[in-house]
């Protein structure tokens, strides 16, 4: 514990940056290891998950590599599994430690934020066909991959997605589909906040409506400076422990706090749109998540997909995203972010990257003077009959993809996914990057714990062990271990009751 001095308003042991998904997940965690840790959460705007773990600014997929075509390139005619195997992996991670909350107490309602919904996978022309044909036969083989069909018939594809049959010509364009119905749907905010109801009534001071403006190392602790933005007050808290959860910001903060590890990284944001429809008689027509291939340029979070939502028991579908741009680093942030994050050491890295994604800044043209008919046009490869009456569009979340300092010629490079920076102390970590951020944030923050707090590792052993069973075991090989966890989880997160697209279809045609 810290000792008090005059000097700081508060002294705590762990300080969290941000009100998502990341935060709430890792004071779970460390509350579940150490109870008597003071812990303290920052978070800039009103409330929590109000930003990216918001219900409407992601698809709310449980990304486990099901469905999602980008997770599986094609590689000299082979289908490379390797990427769909360590996602699914740590989505069975997240499904384990759901469930050791909902055990707890500390998640009371499941079905709140989980629900079961099929994930698809959708083919369209020869090409497309053939390629999800090679991947459902990769990946049928293995058992994290239960259940998996495919079909390429037509009464089947109408009997199953009844709503995107509706005026296709099947003769024009022949279409495929590969499906399970293991899949599920997410809302991270509802889950990020039974997350926070449960800490604050553990003690963890939640404070909305204060930012972080800057952190300053003084010994093992960090300085952390605080205004108030409802009354412009600042304070001072002294921390043993931060963590960075603050999305686009997180970069920023740890460039402050002097972190050496993310000297030359550069953020790049994108933005997007979705379109979304409540009429009942449409989503009665689409339950499940539908996944296609993205367009040529376009960034992997940008795939094509038709999904069936669930927030607050309410359903409804969503279409897109549509790719934009704007300089923000949040959605409620400045358009000043993108220009005061230049630095001379991450220049090179910018350079880098424009010089060599020409296709990608192609993509976001074209998609930033997108109208909202020809966004009517895009949903109409999936949904022939969509009528304009029936959509709505939603902003979506804003992100910002980690660029990453390289060796010339290359100087940068664009990554899409999601990365953990911490420094050598071990006193501060931030996570940075996007999808499949949320799905996996119990493993990228148990591979924090390792980092950060790896001395203590061996004592928390048989409490890690009772918050993730298989901690340790390569579920991909050790099928007994699947099985039983994946039974486990499917019964306490109230999974068992199927789903299912049609069980009269067969496991392959």
């Amino acid at each position: 514990m810290a000792n008090k001095r005059d000097k700081y308003d508060d002294e705590v042991d762990v300080l969290l940056i941000g009100g998502g998904i990341m935060s709430a997940t890792l004071g779970a965690m460390i509350h579940a290891l150490e109870p008597g840790w003071s812990q303290v959460v920052y978070e800039r705007l009103e409330g929590p998950a109000q930003e990216s773990s918001y219900p409407f600014n992601n698809a709310g997929t449980g990304h486990s590599a099901l469905c999602e075509l980008n997770y599986t390139p094609e590689k000299n005619g082979r289908i490379d599994v390797s990427k769909a195997m360590a996602i699914n992996e740590k989505f069975q991670l997240s499904r384990q430690f759901w469930s050791h909350q909902v055990n707890a107490g500390v998640l009371p309602d499941p079905r709140g934020f989980i629900n079961p919904v099929p994930h698809v996978s959708f083919g369209q022309g020869e090409d497309q066909i053939a390629y999800l044909r090679r991947r459902y036969d990769a990946l049928s083989k293995n058992h994290m991959f239960p259940n998996m069909q495919f079909t390429d018939d037509h009464d089947k594809f109408a009997r199953m997605l009844p709503l995107m049959a509706e005026g296709r010509d099947f003769d024009a364009e022949p279409v495929a589909i590969s499906w399970t119905d293991a899949g599920t749907d997410i809302n991270y905010g509802e889950l990020s906040k039974q997350f926070f109801n449960a800490a604050k009534e553990n003690g963890t001071e939640i404070r909305y409506g204060h930012e972080v403006t800057n952190l300053k190392r003084e010994g093992n602790f960090w300085k952390v400076s605080v205004k108030n933005l409802r009354t412009g007050d600042k304070k001072v808290t002294r921390a043993r422990f931060v963590f960075v959860g603050a999305g686009g910001y997180a970069l920023d903060l740890l460039r402050k706090a002097g972190v050496p590890e993310v000297r030359g990284y550069a953020g790049f944001p994108i933005s997007g749109m979705w379109l979304r429809s409540t009429n009942p008689e449409l989503v009665e027509k689409h339950q499940a998540k539908v996944y296609g291939k993205a367009k040529v340029g376009a960034p992997p979070m940008s795939v094509p997909h038709l999904d069936l939502r669930v927030v607050d028991g309410e359903q409804s579908l969503l279409f897109g995203p549509y790719g934009g741009w704007t300089p923000k680093f949040m959605k409620e942030g400045s358009y000043l972010d993108l220009f005061k994050s230049i630095r001379p050491d991450n220049i090179p890295s910018y350079l880098g990257v424009a010089a060599t994604n020409l296709n990608l800044v192609t993509y976001l043209v074209q998609e930033v003077f997108r109208d909202f008919d020809g966004k009517m046009d895009v949903l109409r490869e999936y949904y022939p009959e969509a009528d304009p009456k029936d959509w709505d569009e939603v902003v979506a979340g804003q992100r910002v993809q980690v660029i990453k300092p390289a060796a010339a010629p290359n100087f940068g490079t664009l990554e899409f996914g999601t990365a953990l920076v911490n420094d050598q102390n071990g006193t501060i970590a931030g996570i940075l990057g996007a999808s499949p951020g949320a799905s996996i944030t119990p493993a990228a923050m148990l591979e924090l714990l390792e980092r950060c707090f790896g001395e203590r590792m061996i004592d928390w052993g048989d409490k890690l062990h009772d918050m993730f069973p298989t901690y340790g075991k390569s579920l991909k090989r050790d099928k007994r271990a699947y099985d039983e966890q994946w039974q486990m989880t499917q019964k306490t997160l109230q999974l068992d009751e199927d789903h299912h697209l049609d069980e009269t279809v067969g496991a392959h045609d």
